[in-house]
């Protein structure tokens, strides 16, 4: 189903991700830009949790709808890291772990699904809590100004996105080398 309400959800996200960007390229004052963006980021990437919540729901799920929602999750995560390396908010070390992670198990799972072993590729709780990391840690990014909260070496959002990227690049390899680790057995055994 292509335009059910669930994957309509989904597709906002798409559309959505030129609007972050374009936030950027507006002439406001840098605080307006980052609160605009970082408050975008965050509308824009509740839908995830909320299309999948509604085809539940609803039971409309689908495979395109399936297929599509980590399509528009690595969309909008690679188009938010591709601005903040520009903006030098982040390494080019973590946007090529994270970018790279991502097509990598996106060709693992293509791959996977064509030798009929996709249950060894399915979404485990570990790429789970590395998307909720990278998902904190890009809003934090984005923002990037004070907390408002008086702890040492965590008074602004950029120090506190910047070590939570960080655990998010350590996740992204742990969940590759573990989705890498679960697809060796169907490997082998197709390939003989």
């Amino acid at each position: 189903m292509f335009w059910n309400l669930p994957t309509l959800f989904t597709w906002a996200r798409i559309v959505a991700i030129p609007l972050i960007v374009g936030v950027f390229y507006l002439p406001w004052a840098p605080a307006e830009v980052n609160i605009a963006a970082s408050v975008l980021f965050v509308v824009v990437a509740f839908t995830d949790w909320l299309d999948g919540w509604l085809a539940r729901r609803l039971n409309m799920t689908s495979a395109f709808g399936a297929f599509l929602d980590p399509v528009a999750d690595k969309f909008l995560v690679c188009a938010s890291l591709l601005i903040l390396l520009e903006m030098g908010r982040v390494s080019a070390m973590v946007a090529l772990i994270i970018i790279g992670r991502e097509i990598a198990i996106s060709a693992l799972r293509e791959w996977m699904a064509q030798i009929g072993a996709s249950r060894s590729v399915a979404v485990h709780m570990l790429g789970k809590l590395k998307t909720a990391a990278q998902m904190a840690a890009i809003v934090l990014l984005l923002y990037d100004g004070p907390t408002g909260v008086a702890l040492p070496h965590l008074s602004h959002t950029r120090e506190m996105g910047t070590w939570l990227i960080w655990v998010a690049c350590g996740l992204t390899i742990w969940s590759m080398a573990y989705y890498l680790r679960k697809s060796i057995p169907d490997i082998v055994a197709k390939s003989r």
